[in-house]
């Protein structure tokens, strides 16, 4: 799956309707009952950006081609998710092959709506969530240490490795995330890291998934995910996924009507995929011309030979120098030929890193 953005939750939170209004399409069923999603639903979804409608109101191009976000709808998880319960073993591998959780919560009541716990209560539902995702991260590094513990009366660096992993086992052990352990940023955590991929390691989003009153002010559950959110340095999104539905099919400026209405100037959905792919360390340049204004999604950082690769691996290998007009400039300009004349297109070479926004054109030879 690649740089993903997996939906976790328990069964009847609101994760498939979410789902749902994210594809714009029906395609995850959404029913009110356990395990209504077996296998994993991936989606691709393109990434809301005005700033390419701007381009084009001055470039007037035959099409707008836009970034995209990996999305996958994973099957509801529940108690002794870990140890095989409700198909457990397959949805945790699911989470497993994605970069980012979003972690959906169910913020509201409504009792025409059954809860697996029986009541709502969101930190009780997030705390089954990540003490699965904890137990399974556990299994997964005992059985790594005791492969280290033989390697290590040979090889001194597994020792050290062996010694972080002990650590981390205990810290785990005390219903903690791999992500807040002190020695994260350790050589012998990376490397561990990036042979069993820990769960709980992962960048977590929350999803509050509230009702339409809760939009406007948190609510009592909102307020207490929050605050969870906030003492663990994970992003909490407030949204609605009825009104997400709601909102499915409708025009832009019918949509920006319905949400003003509703007091609220962007939609879950939109925050979910800007900072989702903001979480999977991505962003964007731009090319512009008349058959296409298109965005290009990159690794941040990157550098222009590694911006060329995305249009095509060719104008990597045959890099020679990039054309580079920053957003702002080409805007207030009114396009290419007019910031030429001003001054503002420079010639990067191949140490440049990109920015996001850059509007590029590749000078390459193959």
């Amino acid at each position: 799956m690649g740089l993903a953005i997996g939906l976790v939750g328990l069964p009847n939170v609101g994760k498939s309707t979410t789902f749902n209004a994210l594809t714009k399409a029906q395609n995850a069923e959404a029913a009110n009952y356990p395990f209504c999603t077996i296998e994993p639903n991936k989606a691709v979804v393109p990434v809301p950006d005005k700033r390419l409608h701007e381009l084009a109101k001055i470039v007037n191009p035959e099409r707008i081609q836009y970034s995209t976000i990996d999305f996958v709808d994973i099957a509801g998880l529940v108690k002794g998710a870990s140890k095989g319960e409700g198909l457990g073993n397959k949805f945790l591998s699911n989470i497993r092959e994605t970069e980012v959780i979003l972690q959906i919560v169910r913020c509201f009541e409504d009792e025409n709506i059954v809860h697996n716990e029986g009541n709502i209560d969101p930190l009780r539902d997030v705390e089954i969530i990540e003490g699965e995702l904890i137990l399974a991260d556990i299994e997964v590094l005992a059985n790594r240490i005791e492969r280290l513990k033989k390697q290590a009366k040979a090889d001194k660096s597994a020792k050290a490795v062996l010694e972080m992993a002990e650590e981390l086992l205990e810290f785990l052990g005390e219903g903690n995330l791999a992500r807040n352990f002190e020695k994260a940023d350790s050589e012998e955590y990376r490397q561990l890291n990036n042979e069993v991929r820990f769960l709980t390691d992962k960048e977590i989003m929350y999803g509050a998934n509230t009702d339409e009153d809760g939009l406007l002010e948190d609510n009592e559950y909102v307020k207490a995910l929050r605050e969870h959110a906030q003492k663990n340095n994970c992003e909490l999104i407030k949204l609605c996924a009825k009104v997400e539905e709601e909102l499915i099919g409708l025009e832009e400026d019918e949509a920006k009507e319905f949400l003003d209405d509703l007091g609220v100037e962007e939609s879950g959905l939109e925050q979910i995929i800007h900072k989702g792919f903001d979480k999977l360390g991505l962003m964007s340049y731009f090319t512009a011309g008349v058959k296409e204004v298109r965005s290009w999604t990159i690794r941040k950082n990157s550098t222009a030979p590694k911006a060329a690769a995305a249009i095509h691996n060719d104008f990597e290998k045959g890099f020679i120098r990039a054309e580079v007009i920053a957003y702002e400039d080409f805007i207030f300009c009114g396009g290419e030929a007019k910031a030429k004349e001003a001054g503002k297109m420079r010639l990067e070479g191949k140490e440049y890193i990109v920015q996001d926004g850059d509007i590029m054109h590749f000078r390459f030879n193959v």
